[in-house]
């Protein structure tokens, strides 16, 4: 059971909150005793009695004013209901998340993406999952003024991907091929070629092409990537005249690169200061699109226990101008990797201040346990021509050189034929990383990086790195 001690109810009072506040708070903690048993009445009775606790503390929140005008006693306040909140949370998910996501998937019959189960869970349960409309008012406001509703959003995806058959449930639901690419796929096949904005994907032969777009932003990725992005991997794994894919990124308009092709700028720095950046961006991309370029589409039901049954096909990344961060991350996952001589990748998670999605899980295998750490923890940077470097890219070429190495590159990817790439990718996957490793670490991950995504060292870091980086016009 979850109560406030005295010393935390003299820090709300302290705070400025009416004694009667407080009291209510503690009230509706003291009511709240989870049942034993995880079932539909007791699922059903503990979720108002969770309410009462949401409604306390949201009223207490609302005494204080905006997170910028706080003094320090009311941040402190602030922090602590936030706190207490979240600890509700946790304990209501850790009894019921198991049987919220059999309900919302109608027994695993319904597949559900996370960033539609997240507003399904706050439907169902009422401040256990921020509205969408809570969701869009954090949207609007900059990172260092957030008061980090989306937590509860990780937080809750996190405890379904920890039980063993809902995470297994999810991870293949979020393989599956985006309802938009299935009704765009006959105008991909019919003109080999689509603009999605911010991604391009384009047939060129068997050889199927998505460039990064996102031009302002030297190829970063961000909300505005996300579905653009998915769509265009889903279009290349589902056309059958297409064979192998190829992940490139356009020439940018940078005044620093202006004309030069970049492979990715990793996240949108930008955004993430401006707090346009939602969390389930992180979540949705790792389970989504990354996953989707590692192991495929899954095109039939979910069936538990049995091996992967996914539709892949052999990817090839061009690496030109840097892979900085995400750039990085999508390295890890393609099967052979031809980059522009000069060129490099890094992981620049210790000033971002977050954790590079699955790198901590795949990164180690290509460069080894001590530079993976050098890595991720003390910003290493990989040039593309050295030994280290060299056992993640396959092929050096000069940028004359570059179409030339795709085109043998994709003949070679495309001379076995699609079934056998498939069924080799499944088994070297296989000695890798097996599915319930990854969705053990998705676990971990959804947690620990809602954390990240709104500590204060990030905010520190994003002024420290990025807002300097920018007056010098880098």
């Amino acid at each position: 059971m979850i109560q406030l001690n005295q010393e935390q109810a003299k820090v709300l009072r302290l705070a400025g909150a009416s004694p009667k506040a407080v009291e209510e708070l503690e009230k509706a903690l003291q009511g709240m005793l989870l049942a034993e048993r995880a079932t539909q009445e007791a699922l059903s009775a503990d979720s108002l009695e969770a309410q009462q606790v949401y409604r306390a503390g949201s009223a207490l929140l609302a005494t204080w004013p905006a997170k910028p005008k706080r003094d320090a006693a009311q941040a402190r306040g602030a922090d602590l209901v936030k706190g207490t909140l979240r600890q509700v949370r946790n304990a209501f998910a850790g009894k019921y998340a198991e049987l919220i996501y059999q309900q919302v998937t109608r027994g695993y019959e319904r597949p559900v993406r996370a960033e539609e189960l997240v507003f399904e869970v706050a439907e169902l349960c009422p401040g256990l999952c921020p509205t969408r409309k809570e969701v869009a008012v954090e949207l609007q406001v900059p990172l260092a003024e957030k008061e980090g509703a989306e937590v509860a959003q990780g937080d809750f995806v996190s405890h379904v991907l920890g039980h063993p058959r809902a995470g297994a449930h999810l991870v293949h639901a979020m393989l599956r091929p985006l309802p938009q690419s299935q009704r765009l796929l006959e105008r991909f096949r019919r003109d080999g070629r689509l603009d999605l904005g911010t991604i391009q994907a384009e047939r060129r032969g068997s050889l199927g092409c998505v460039y990064f777009n996102n031009l302002p932003y030297l190829n970063a990725e961000d909300d505005a990537t996300l579905l653009p992005f998915e769509t265009a991997v889903d279009l290349v794994l589902l056309d059958p005249g297409i064979e192998a894919g190829l992940l490139r990124g356009n020439a940018v308009e940078h005044a620093r690169y202006q004309g030069q092709r970049i492979f990715s700028a990793g996240l949108n720095l930008t955004h993430l200061h401006q707090g346009k950046l939602s969390l389930m961006f992180y979540v949705t991309r790792d389970l989504g699109v990354v996953n989707k370029l590692y192991r495929g589409l899954a095109l039939a039901p979910h069936e538990p226990g049995r091996p992967e049954s996914t539709l892949e096909k052999t990817w090839i990344g061009a690496l030109e101008g840097f892979a900085i961060g995400g750039g990085c991350q999508l390295l890890l996952v393609l099967d052979y990797v031809i980059a522009e001589r000069k060129s490099y990748f890094n992981l620049p998670a210790r000033k971002e201040g977050i954790i590079p999605g699955a790198a901590p899980l795949r990164f180690s295998r290509f460069v080894g346990q001590r530079a993976a750490q050098q890595g991720i923890l003390f910003d290493k940077t990989f040039a593309v021509d050295t030994p280290e470097a060299r056992s993640l890219v396959n092929e050096v070429v000069d940028p004359a050189d570059m179409e030339a190495a795709i085109e043998r590159a994709a003949a070679d990817a495309t001379g076995g034929g699609v079934v056998s790439a498939g069924a080799n990718r499944k088994a070297l996957r296989l000695a890798q990383e097996t599915p319930e490793l990854f969705r053990q670490y998705m676990a971990l991950y959804c947690r620990e990086q809602g954390d990240c995504h709104f500590s204060p060292t990030l905010v520190r870091n994003l002024e420290r790195y990025w807002t300097a980086r920018n007056r010098q016009g880098r």
